[in-house]
């Protein structure tokens, strides 16, 4: 049963480059959006490209990495967990957001220029 765990792999695009939080004891944090896509074909037979956003995060030495090699646009994949936090709006009411803290990181390439 230790297979079953918290754990999620994705592959695609970078939506910006990383943004950098930098903590006085040196610690790093940094934050992105990923986009992934996946196709099929509808019922008349066309094929249709779904895309999914997923916010991402990493600390440490692998928000080194982030920082120094990754770029917006660029293909990549990650494996982390997933991370569901809470917060209040403004006006009282209590939303949630699922959010994927990346272990580990492998540079793919670069999006294809159009």
């Amino acid at each position: 049963m230790n297979n079953l765990r918290n754990k999620v792999q994705l592959i695609g695009h970078t939506g910006q480059t990383p943004e950098i939080i930098s903590f006085e004891n040196g610690n790093k944090l940094a934050k992105m959006s990923l986009a992934t896509n996946e196709f099929y074909k509808n019922a008349k037979g066309e094929k249709v490209k779904e895309t999914q956003w997923h916010s991402i995060f990493c600390w440490g030495p692998t928000a080194d990495i982030f920082e120094k090699y990754v770029k917006k646009g660029q293909e990549i994949a990650v494996e982390g967990k997933l991370v569901t936090r809470s917060y209040e709006t403004k006006e009282g009411e209590k939303r949630y957001r699922t959010e994927v803290q990346v272990t580990d990181l492998l540079l793919l390439g670069k999006k294809e220029e159009k």
